[in-house]
């Protein structure tokens, strides 16, 4: 390259410089806009918000799964309760309740 003469004319080596340095302020503008503190932490916070809504789009698709499973078990296909599961299963958690209660109020007294 330092071989080759340069047959630009001065005007054109001036508008090469203008041209140049016209790109660089602005790149160096968009280094000052990524480091500015308020762009980081508006950054931090939309990876936050989506790693969360993320979390609870999951964590919602599990729980109606689960929802669905024990419906599933409890409620026929015809839209009937299921008296010969459901029984069971109140009887469980009403005794689970009751010694709840019991144990709460052993340690009142």
């Amino acid at each position: 390259m330092a071989d080759t003469p340069d047959t630009r004319t001065p005007a054109q080596i001036e508008a090469d410089i203008r041209r140049r340095r016209e790109r660089l302020a602005e790149t160096l503008d968009e280094i000052g806009v990524r480091v500015h503190p308020k762009t980081i932490v508006g950054d931090a916070k939309a990876r936050v918000a989506s790693n969360i809504d993320h979390t609870l789009g999951r964590a919602y698709v599990g729980v109606n799964r689960v929802v669905t499973d024990v419906r599933g078990q409890l409620v026929g296909e015809d839209g009937a309760p299921r008296l010969e599961r459901i029984v069971p299963v109140a009887l469980v958690v009403v005794g689970v309740v009751g010694l709840l209660a019991l144990s709460a109020r052993r340690r009142k007294d």
